[in-house]
């Protein structure tokens, strides 16, 4: 059993491609949030991987395409909130900075919902203590630590 990477632009299509992908584990990736909202509300993904390296931030808030609606949602659908490794490693400086506090702010929403967060790479292959090390700088509490071992 593998997974499947369902990045979809129309919610017709990524519904069609997660009912014929049941057996695997389903990832799904966008950037927008109203998409991300209706499929997690009405199909079964088992990891949202949210890419934040197009979001642009306000005059005093993080743009990071997740809120606390959103985390109940996938609590109680029990969705896994995936982190985009690849984002963070191939951004120049500035862009890594944006990104790692959008991240920040989306650690601190799952602490508060209780949610699992994973990091995920489709390049990269990386060790599980260092993501384990990454996780605890950005925020991580242990509880989400041990999903990486």
């Amino acid at each position: 059993m593998g997974y499947i990477v369902i990045e979809g632009r129309n919610f017709e299509k990524a519904r069609k491609e997660i009912k014929q992908n049941q057996d695997k584990t389903i990832i799904f990736s966008n950037e927008d949030e109203e998409l991300n909202r209706k499929i997690l509300e009405k199909e079964c993904v088992n990891i949202l991987l949210l890419n934040q390296s197009n979001k642009k931030d306000r005059l005093k808030q993080r743009d990071s395409g997740f809120n606390h609606v959103l985390a109940k949602m996938a609590k109680a659908k029990n969705v896994t909130i995936g982190i985009n490794l690849d984002e963070i490693i191939h951004s120049d400086k500035k862009n890594k900075a944006k990104i790692l506090g959008r991240i920040r702010q989306n650690i601190k929403l799952c602490k508060k919902a209780k949610l699992k967060m994973m990091f995920f790479s489709e390049k990269e292959n990386r060790n599980s203590l260092d993501l384990n090390a990454l996780g605890l700088v950005l925020g991580m509490p242990t509880w989400m630590l041990k999903e990486f071992q």
